[in-house]
């Protein structure tokens, strides 16, 4: 879009003529299209409302995770379920967790393990693991490189679900890595 002043002026005197004519059709209820201008301008100052602060609404509906890579702290807000989701390149591939305190190590879905580029198929299901769904069975693996940030581990232990899940598992193992995990404020403060 240009803004130079004939853009402009033809702008004003296009906008001039419809409201005119709106004006001369409807002069008979002058009352009435003094409250349909009225509802329709609300209208349009409520979206440009919303526009204009979508980054603050966004941020309130779906909260982002902080990395501060200075102090080598990662910030993750509450969920609107309660939850508080880590996103992490697994192997170069992005992958959503929910931080479980409950779990012991990284637990995978199938679905991402294949995402990021193991031979499920081939996996040795020897492990056990009792969820609140019962038994499943586990394989254990070893994930190349998991990335938040500026914070890199490489060569993490992690095992891959043979049972139905939701989400893959962020547990304890791999908290155990940071100095400080507080929970206070609606957010959860992981600290090298």
């Amino acid at each position: 879009m240009q803004n130079d002043p004939a853009s402009l002026v033809y702008l004003v005197i296009l906008g001039s003529a419809i409201g005119l004519w709106f004006f001369a059709q409807n002069r008979q209820s002058l009352g009435k299209l003094a409250q349909q201008a009225a509802a329709w301008g609300l209208i349009f100052l409520g979206a440009i409302a919303v526009v204009g602060l979508w980054g603050d609404i966004r941020q309130s509906v779906a909260p982002a995770q902080t990395v501060v890579a200075q102090s080598g702290q990662i910030e993750l807000p509450r969920a609107p379920d309660g939850h508080y989701y880590l996103t992490a390149d697994v192997n170069g591939e992005p992958v959503r967790f929910v931080v479980d305190t409950g779990a012991t190590q990284i637990v995978l879905t199938k679905s991402d393990a294949r995402r990021v580029g193991l031979n499920v198929d081939e996996l040795v299901y020897l492990g056990r693991a009792y969820t609140a769904n019962g038994e499943v069975r586990t394989a254990p693996v070893r994930l190349d490189s998991f990335t938040v940030g500026p914070i890199q581990d490489s060569d993490v232990r992690a095992v891959v679900n043979d049972g139905a899940m939701q989400g893959s598992l962020l547990g304890m193992d791999y908290l155990q890595r940071f100095s400080s995990v507080e929970i206070g404020g609606g957010k959860l403060i992981l600290t090298r």
